[in-house]
């Protein structure tokens, strides 16, 4: 479980320069927030939106606020909480897998970060002496597109398409390989490659699976005090679609 510092609510005026977004708070103040996403945000960058951001009192940082969390309507009416901190996945993932609660990695008895394999690094590695060892690469999923379907990437990635491939090595060689998709999003049921944005992602995906390579998601639950997000576990075991659905509706990158 990951325990957020004291979150402050406002609502998201402009995300822009990648890096930097203008949040209104709630007590009136307008202030310039760092947004640790360097993805395109597509359908997570919404202004009007309510969001949260964590404080620091670190006065070697440019900016006193980071942008946590956003919150989104649903097409059933309801409001969903994404994470839109792309530092948090890992984090998230690591907490879930020493608390025991993602099923198929359970057992293991040490965790390594940020491994090296070949020319790419891998978020992490399991290793236990009778089970073996277990190579772990984590993407956050936060595209919930128009027909209600969550997918990744949410633009090219080149460097989602190295790590694939990578994967795809190592259980090429006889070692276990799996991709965790960290669904960010309360809203989202199930996760499918975003063909519509990356194909070249989408045939790696499918080349990993045929490969050995391991593919789960697991969807975020957020805890809540009143309204105040307070933090965030991954239980929720979701299906991964590696053939689809294809989205081919109307929608446009927000810069």
């Amino acid at each position: 479980m990951l325990v957020y510092p004291e979150l402050v609510p406002g609502v998201l005026l402009k995300r822009y320069k990648r890096f930097l977004a203008d949040v209104r708070l709630d007590d009136g103040r307008e202030v310039v927030a760092h947004c640790p996403n360097t993805g395109s945000m597509r359908a997570v960058n919404v202004p009007g939106c309510r969001v949260w951001l964590s404080p620091s009192d670190n006065p070697k940082r440019k900016l006193a606020w980071t942008w946590e969390l956003i919150e989104l309507s649903q097409t059933d009416g309801s409001l969903a909480l994404a994470s839109v901190h792309t530092g948090r996945a890992n984090r998230i993932v690591e907490a879930a897998l020493l608390a025991g609660h993602l099923a198929p990695l359970r057992g293991y008895a040490s965790l390594h970060r940020e491994v090296k394999v070949a020319d790419s690094r891998l978020d992490f590695k399991l290793d236990d002496p009778q089970r073996g060892s277990a190579y772990v690469e984590v993407k956050q999923v936060t595209l919930k597109e128009t027909d209600d379907h969550g997918y990744f990437p949410d633009s090219i990635s080149v460097r989602g398409t190295k790590h694939l491939k990578a994967l795809s090595a190592l259980a090429r060689q006889g070692e276990r390989a799996v991709l965790v998709f960290c669904v960010a999003h309360e809203g989202i049921e199930d996760v499918a490659p975003a063909a519509h944005l990356d194909a070249a992602y989408a045939v790696a995906l499918r080349e990993a699976v045929a490969s050995g390579v391991e593919i789960l998601a697991y969807g975020i639950s957020v805890t809540r005090e009143g309204s105040r997000p307070i933090s965030i576990s991954l239980e929720r075991a979701l299906p991964v679609r590696v053939a689809g659905p294809v989205f081919s509706g109307p929608g446009k990158i927000a810069e």
